[in-house]
Parts: structure tokens; C-alpha cells; sequence
């Protein structure tokens, strides 16, 4: 059982990824290159995305798994990188 979550969880990792990518046209992108802990926000390490990006991110969390974040400092916590979008997706999806 534990084995199957782990495999979702693998392959929600996989497709946000490519949501992100689509959603916010980072086009230069590979799927590979965001690693599941790199930042979303900020430079050096991070993807480097800013607050329009933040915010289409919260449309994305929307349409996609009808999860609705109206308070920007629950989006800040959720929005720090993959792992986390995913863990907070999987707890909190209704679609």
C-alpha cells in the first residue's frame, strides 16, 4: 500500500512540474531541472519566480485540484518547492 502512495506522490511530483512549466511558460525548462527541493522563489538556487508567479500559482492549485489558498502567507508556505506544493496537493485536493 505504502509503496503505491509513494508512486503517486512520484508521479504528482512528475506532472506539477510540467504544469508548472506550461502554466507559467519557463520554456528553457526541463521537468529535470526543477529538483523536487529547489526553491521556487529567489535567486541562486531557486527558479527564481516572483509574486505574479505566486499568484498563478495559487490559479494553478485552483483549476487543477480545486484547492483554494486565499491567504498569501498560507501561499508562501506552500509555495517553497515541489515537495512541499505536493504534500499540501495530496492533503488538500478535491479534485
Amino acid at each position: 500500500m505504502n509503496h503505491n502512495n509513494k508512486m503517486e506522490t512520484a508521479q504528482l511530483k512528475q506532472h506539477l512540474k510540467k504544469q508548472i512549466i506550461a502554466f507559467l511558460n519557463l520554456t528553457s525548462l526541463t521537468p529535470e531541472e526543477i529538483k523536487d527541493d529547489r526553491p521556487l522563489f529567489g535567486e541562486g538556487e531557486g527558479l527564481g519566480l516572483d509574486s505574479i508567479d505566486s499568484l498563478e500559482l495559487i490559479v494553478l492549485l485552483n483549476r487543477e485540484y480545486g484547492i483554494a489558498i486565499k491567504d498569501p502567507k498560507e501561499g508562501r508556505k506552500v509555495l517553497v518547492d515541489i515537495n512541499t506544493m505536493v504534500v499540501y496537493i495530496e492533503k488538500n485536493r478535491t479534485k
